[in-house]
């Protein structure tokens, strides 16, 4: 027998990502977040979910780009650092010790430890309930290499993500 259950989450399971951002004077961010999807193939684009309390949102919104970062199960420390600590109060990036590098298509950096990395600028916000949906047009992906076919196609089922 079916019985009615809550509706969020009423998708699971959900990529566990951290999303790089950086403000119009270089300074850097990560937040976890809960949402992150495919929204289209050609052209390729991402759709993130922010709240608008969240510090990285107004870095998002004034240098429009972000990076998705997919973590392996080797950075649960900094995962969970960066779920919950807020740039509000303290600079996260220095608290952890991130290795970091520019990305080498959008103004942001990469985590340099996950092992992919998908570079977006944004094309389009909405704002449909609580949190600000930035969708982004994938212009560039990042992969530690032993984790490509020959082809350059991701071995997902390879990577050992959180």
């Amino acid at each position: 027998m079916k019985k009615e259950a809550n509706k969020f989450p009423a998708l699971w399971p959900v990529p566990k990502v951290i999303v790089s951002v950086r403000d119009k004077d270089g300074k850097d961010s990560a937040l976890v977040i809960s949402l992150a999807a495919n929204v289209s193939i050609d052209p390729p684009m991402v759709i993130v979910a922010i709240n608008p309390a969240r510090f990285s949102h107004r870095m998002i919104k004034e240098n429009p780009c972000f990076v998705i970062n997919f973590p392996g199960k080797n950075f649960q420390k900094e995962y969970d650092y960066l779920s919950y600590r807020s740039n509000w109060d303290e600079d996260k990036f220095n608290g952890l010790e991130l290795k970091t590098e520019d990305a080498t298509c959008v103004n942001a950096s990469i985590l340099s430890d996950c092992p992919v990395n998908v570079e977006c600028s944004v094309v389009e916000s909405y704002m449909p309930g609580s949190h600000e949906l930035f969708v982004g047009k994938v212009v560039s992906v990042h992969c530690d290499e032993k984790y490509l076919d020959e082809k350059g196609n991701i071995l997902w089922d390879k990577l050992e993500l959180l």
